[in-house]
């Protein structure tokens, strides 16, 4: 039995007066935020050193009766892990300053900025007496708040916090919890490898294709005439306010459809097999190119990576991450020679060597599922993780991250 935290996201469902009292919640914590930033500004060039999130809280709190005292009408929460979110924005800044000097890190340092209300209403965390129930959720000065998908949280799991956000005119909880759970045991046998791609959102190496939804390139026409219309909209007016509504409706709804694409393929992949080998995507690198970046940006690569390293955790599945650059489009899955050239717009490769005919996707797919059954020792996809083939069968899950040509477990007692 062992100790996981775990988060869990439903939509509420809110009356008026537990609306404008959660808008009240999310406005003192961006409130908190910005003024812990200005303050940690001005501090910083009187003395040369920055108050930290304790300090903050304790001079906030000295202000409320005089300065702030409809800070009272919410809970102290909301304030405090605000200021505790700024503490931690700007150690990952400094962190990252750290790794630039290394050459280890090549984006943006991401110092902390303040928060405006015309970006979005934002989010608050409490911590505390939060209470789970089956159709609602009991939070501290909020009291209990129904919920839309009953029995969907954990009733009987600590709870560490709850954090309550606004997308569009909806509200959602997400509880960060920690319950037992048992190790995962292993019922699946099967390998699997998997490419990813634009057309088809994933290509298995059984011939099972999952279909990209492209939801931002079916919505463009759409979001393109609210644009339109935005901007002939007087600014500040009612109208243009309603507008920006619709428009954010609309890119919920893509971000929903997207989500919902991703999490239906990571969880089969990761519940239904015992093995998962996936290609290392330098997808920041995929981004760089303008005609693509947008359908790359569509098809969401890199949450797929990330939900399937979680999920094979959960699952006690065996991750395998095959080296970027290992040739899976242009071998040949039958003989194993390589193409020197192949095309993007070729979608069927055909072998000189041996003639072999297969769809291009399925192909790469075959040789993710070769390659990653080499490295870790298997000699069958029908048992992939099992006694005596590669070395995993005690339930527990492992992700590895492989070079082509290479064997992780040589040498391994």
């Amino acid at each position: 039995m062992a100790t996981r935290v775990r988060g869990y996201k439903t939509e509420l469902d809110l009356n008026n007066e537990q609306r404008t009292a959660c808008l009240k919640h999310a406005g003192c914590a961006r409130f908190a935020s910005n003024w812990g930033l200005a303050r940690s500004q001005e501090a910083y060039r009187a003395t040369g050193k920055r108050p930290t999130a304790i300090d903050l809280h304790k001079e906030l709190n000295a202000l409320k009766k005089t300065d702030y005292p409809w800070m009272y009408e919410v809970s102290k929460c909301a304030m405090q892990e605000a200021l505790r979110d700024l503490e931690k924005a700007y150690k990952n800044f400094f962190r990252r300053v750290e790794l630039k000097k290394q050459g280890k890190w090549k984006g943006k340092l991401g110092f902390p900025t303040f928060k405006k209300k015309s970006k979005g209403i934002g989010s608050f965390r409490l911590t505390g007496s939060i209470k789970v129930l089956r159709e609602a959720v009991q939070l501290p000065r909020l009291g209990r708040l129904r919920l839309h998908e009953h029995g969907y949280l954990p009733t009987n799991a600590k709870v560490l916090s709850a954090t309550v956000s606004e997308e569009a005119g909806r509200w959602f909880v997400s509880m960060q919890v920690e319950e037992e759970q048992n190790a995962p045991e292993r019922t699946a046998t099967t390998a699997l490898g998997v490419d990813l791609g634009m057309k088809t959102l994933a290509t298995l190496s059984d011939g099972t294709t999952f279909e990209n939804q492209r939801a931002l390139k079916q919505a463009q026409k759409r979001l393109r005439r609210l644009e339109r219309q935005k901007s002939r909209r007087k600014k500040a007016s009612q109208n243009r306010k309603k507008t920006c509504r619709k428009l954010a409706k609309q890119h919920a709804r893509v971000a929903h459809i997207r989500c919902n694409a991703t999490h239906k393929l990571t969880t089969y992949l990761t519940k239904h097999h015992a093995l998962v080998a996936i290609e290392d995507l330098h997808v920041s690198g995929m981004l760089k190119n303008h005609k693509l970046a947008q359908a790359i940006a569509d098809s969401n690569f890199g949450e797929i990576r990330r939900q399937l390293t979680y999920k094979a955790d959960l699952y006690g599945t065996c991750l395998v991450v095959i080296d970027r650059f290992y040739p899976s489009s242009k071998t040949c899955s039958s003989c194993g020679s390589v193409k020197p050239v192949l095309d993007l717009q070729e979608r069927t490769f055909v072998c000189e060597a041996c003639g072999m005919v297969l769809d291009r996707d399925q192909n790469a797919a075959l040789n993710l599922l070769h390659e990653a059954m080499r490295t870790t020792g298997s000699s069958s996809g029908s048992d992939a993780c099992g006694v005596g083939s590669s070395g995993f069968s005690d339930g527990k899950s492992e992700t590895l991250h492989v070079e082509a040509g290479t064997n992780p477990h040589l040498g391994m007692s």
